[in-house]
């Protein structure tokens, strides 16, 4: 009987591996397969023009859609669902991540959620309090879908070595609570210095990926405080106006700017070996560039007196 035991339990933990590498290599194929064809559309050929155009179509949402392309749209104020959906879902992986066993590993990815929890929260809030998204401001069913995807698989790529086991450990405590008919924990007994004592183990990599995450959350704070201001002042004139403070003296879309820098915060923060998040940082890369390329375009086209000195995403450079 010790023998077969120890074969199940062999052929299981061969399963959750095979399980947990195509899982890996699934987040992988879709962050490439995201991110190639940004890639290509960008290339400067006349003969990817259309395809560049195609791309374009997918990614203009708000004010840089035209009123005439609200075919397969959906309204703006459906970021909200991202949020919902990515507060949702972290949780769940935090919660399921921070039951498995005293690994440092482990509690890195415990970590890198942490991070991800306070961005999906915040975003979460502006879009209840600081966004007025304009009934009439729509985006394409396409980008709407990609984001769903999106807010699924990053926080899945954050801690894809240990999410399997954190399923297998939540799956346990609910058979174990039906069985046995345990009663939820008293607040009293829950050990929170138990579960916050092993991020004090964690190494510079971490705290400075973190100190990276926390300015480009700021950043973001403060310009999305200022299209939040941008949005009340052109309901009462009905014209759109020239963003003026922090990063939008250097960039037309310093928002996506902080939003590439609070990813390569948590890229430092893994400690830059899982290629994994490297991918996704790419995607996130790629995606916040040539949204902010058009954006930068429209601005131009919208105001002669457009400020010549700013750039679309990447200050003196791009």
């Amino acid at each position: 009987m010790n023998s077969l035991g120890v074969l199940m339990e062999a052929l299981a933990s061969q399963s959750i591996n095979t399980i947990k590498t195509n899982l890996i290599w699934l987040l992988r194929t879709t962050w490439i397969v995201g991110t190639l064809p940004i890639l290509i559309a960008s290339l400067p050929s006349p003969c990817l023009n259309s395809f560049h155009s195609l791309l374009l179509s997918f990614a203009k949402r708000g004010k840089i859609m035209p009123s005439s392309s609200h075919r397969f749209t959906v309204p703006q104020s459906f970021f909200l669902h991202f949020y919902l959906l990515a507060l949702i879902w972290t949780t769940t992986l935090l919660m399921g991540t921070c039951s498995v066993d005293d690994r440092f590993n482990v509690w890195k990815a415990v970590f890198l959620l942490l991070l991800m929890e306070i961005h999906v929260l915040r975003r979460l809030y502006e879009t209840f309090q600081v966004f007025n998204y304009s009934p009439s401001a729509r985006m394409h069913i396409v980008g709407y879908l990609t984001g769903i995807y999106f807010y699924t698989a990053a926080p899945l790529s954050l801690c894809t070595f240990c999410v399997l086991e954190a399923f297998n450990f939540a799956a346990d405590q609910v058979a174990e609570f039906k069985v046995e008919g345990q009663e939820m924990v008293p607040i009293t007994d829950f050990d929170l210095w138990g579960y916050m004592k092993p991020l004090t183990r964690l190494g510079w990599c971490q705290w400075t990926g973190a100190v990276i995450f926390a300015w480009g959350w700021f950043h973001q704070l403060r310009c999305h405080a200022i299209l939040g201001s941008l949005r009340e002042r052109g309901d009462r004139t009905g014209e759109y106006v020239i963003p003026h403070g922090d990063w939008f003296e250097v960039v037309s879309s310093p928002h996506y700017l902080s939003e590439m820098i609070l990813y390569a915060g948590l890229l430092v923060a893994s400690g830059g070996t899982d290629f994994t998040i490297w991918l996704l940082l790419g995607f996130v890369v790629a995606n916040l560039v040539f949204a902010a390329a058009e954006t930068h375009r429209w601005y131009l086209r919208k105001f002669e007196n457009y400020p010549r000195n700013r750039r679309a995403i990447l200050p003196f450079v791009y």
